[in-house]
């Protein structure tokens, strides 16, 4: 056997496994009990449990388990235990017979993970077994070795080392299988190993140790709390003193108990490992989705990960796939303007815009609008980065930069389905807006989005980014603009006395009382639960084509729907501070920037 590699060890691997957050010591036993009653490989087994996502985790997690892939010298020499195993049990648990020597017969693996079938392949060549982890460039050659000696009945045949052909088989000689090959002997795991802690600080926070709280229960705790506070994002952030923990609830970000500094790269590797995502990989970004079930209720999983001064900080944004999509009625929007609204996207062909910043709810607006217009005798196409909601009947493209997938390739792909209504994620580029503007121009209805402050903005933006004001005017049917802000508690609601900056904001000096929330148990002391939206709609006018063909500032096309009977968002929010809906400090938040 070479010196140069090290045989992995099955229980240091198992040790590994818990400290790293991948699974508890309870989820690891019971993987290794049905182990020993199949002849699945242990990674399929976890992957079946809901364990871990994928089957070969085990490559990317191997440099955390403490196994890096060796170099064979030399060349394989399978021997006669070779054929005591059907090629097909080899093959199915990555494992190769490399060499016999000093009583040992040494197996070469790229899955850490395939060195719990090692007793019963022990048991059947009737030797004792080490395991080298090797690449998966090295073992492809070896299995293909292996099978042309057995199919040519040369179990003694010899495989070249990485990088050459596997040599020519060796002279035929007789193959005596044992009695039992037609019925393979169970898997017998190595004994259980009783779970370590988890990496932690020397002092610990009190109550809360990493042996109490094994990685992987402390994360599904995380999220069922996170569930049950009506968190829309969990933020994950290290520095040098602290693992900061923030649920962003309402729009508005929240500290809460944070675990030992220590624990950061269990809990990020973890979560990796639940998104698939690359375990090893610290220096460059990474997104991924998963689905899963916290707190009793489904939700799709959006995770970030950014590396950062002190470690990666990560981002997960909870969807729950059992709420409806809230409609613009839920979310606030006036009677009188929820029905200019649908008479807009109701129209056969033009562009309808939402504008806002991140998080103003502008997806959740056009997949309301989607839901509307999904009939039977429409087609439905929308290009999105990424599919936050599925719809039934409606055709979702994810886009994927990494592979050409562009909003840009997506739409005019899109135009040669023949579809009735596009949706477009959000128009980026001079590119994206072209398209989306000829698609609109030809007969199509467009929904997409812009990030602007207000909907007048949107006509700027738009001849900004190359589009000719004569098809802007020709195209662009409307524009809404909105924003989120928190809804007062109607648990704790009360009258306050108007502070003079509220009398102001409303414009009513004489105004004494205005309506706040004054903090309870439902809404976790904050005077707020839920949201409700602020909404400007702009509908284009032929007065407003006209000022747009002549390039008129955004001032001047403000003006003109105001005097059509334009809502702005700060007024809409006066509107919604005197009907007892929010607070002025929650308008000024998020439209203390914007004109009137």
């Amino acid at each position: 056997m070479s010196p140069s590699l090290t045989p992995l060890q099955a229980d240091q691997l198992l040790g590994h496994l818990h400290e790293l957050g991948v699974a508890t010591a309870e989820q690891i036993e019971q993987a290794q009990e049905e182990l020993a009653k199949s002849q699945e490989r242990f990674s399929a087994i976890l992957v079946r449990r809901g364990v871990i996502r994928d089957i070969d985790v085990g490559r990317r997690l191997a440099p955390q388990l403490g196994a890096r892939p060796q170099r064979l010298e030399g060349a394989a020499d399978f021997g006669a235990c070779g054929a005591r195993v059907p090629t097909a049990l080899w093959r199915s648990h990555r494992l190769v017979p490399v060499r016999e020597s000093g009583g040992k017969l040494l197996l070469a693996t790229d899955d850490p993970l395939s060195v719990f079938a090692t007793d019963f392949f022990g048991r059947r060549c009737g030797c004792p077994i080490e395991v080298a982890l090797v690449s998966e460039q090295t073992l492809s050659p070896l299995l293909a070795g292996l099978e042309e000696g057995q199919k040519a009945g040369t179990p003694g045949g010899s495989a070249a080392p990485t990088g050459t052909r596997p040599a020519a088989p060796a002279p035929a000689r007789p193959v005596v299988p044992p009695a039992t090959a037609a019925q393979p002997m169970p898997l017998k795991p190595p004994p259980a190993v009783a779970a370590g802690p988890a990496k932690a600080t020397p002092e610990p926070a009190a109550g809360a140790t990493a042996t109490d709280e094994p990685i992987i229960r402390l994360v599904d705790q995380s999220l069922a709390e996170a569930v049950r506070l009506r968190a829309s994002d969990i933020h994950i952030e290290p520095s040098r003193e602290q693992l900061r923990v923030r649920y962003r609830i309402d729009g508005v970000l929240h500290d809460v108990n944070s675990p030992p500094v220590a624990l950061h790269g269990p809990i990020i590797s973890r979560i990796k490992i639940m998104a698939g995502l690359n375990i090893a990989e610290k220096r460059l970004p990474q997104d991924g989705r998963l689905q899963l079930e916290a707190a009793g209720r489904p939700l799709d999983v959006r995770i970030s990960t950014l590396p950062a001064l002190h470690g990666e900080s990560i981002v997960m944004r909870l969807l729950d796939r059992g709420q409806p999509i809230r409609g613009l009625k839920e979310m606030g929007m006036w009677e009188e303007e929820q029905q200019q609204w649908e008479l807009l996207v109701r129209r056969p062909h033009g562009m309808v815009l939402v504008t806002g910043p991140t998080g103003s709810g502008k997806t959740t607006t056009l997949y309301g609008a989607l839901a509307m217009l999904n009939q039977p005798d429409r087609k439905l196409i929308t290009v999105e980065d990424p599919v936050e909601y599925q719809l039934a009947g409606v055709n979702q493209v994810a886009v994927r930069p990494t592979i050409g997938l562009s909003f840009a390739a997506g739409l005019r792909s899109m135009l040669r389905q023949a579809p009735d209504v596009i949706m477009v994620g959000e128009i980026r580029d001079q590119e994206t807006a072209q398209i989306a503007t000829q698609a609109a121009l030809t007969g199509h209805l467009v929904l997409s989005t812009l990030h602007t402050n207000d909907a007048s903005a949107a006509v700027t933006r738009l001849i900004d980014m190359g589009i000719p004001p004569f098809l802007v005017a020709s195209t662009l049917q409307g524009v809404l603009a909105q924003r989120l802000v928190r809804r007062i508690c109607a648990d704790c609601r009360l009258t306050d006395q108007a502070t003079a900056e509220e009398r102001a904001f409303l414009g009513e000096p004489e105004i004494l009382q205005v309506i706040r929330g004054n903090g309870c148990e439902r809404c976790h002391d904050s005077g707020y639960l839920g949201r409700i939206g602020l909404f400007e709609l702009l509908i284009v006018s032929d007065a407003i084509r006209q000022l747009i063909l002549s390039r008129a500032p955004t001032s001047h096309i403000r003006a003109q729907a105001a005097r059509e009977g334009l809502r702005a968002l700060r007024k809409d929010g006066v509107a919604k501070v005197r009907e007892g809906l929010t607070t002025v400090s929650e308008v000024l938040r998020v439209v203390s920037t914007i004109s009137t």
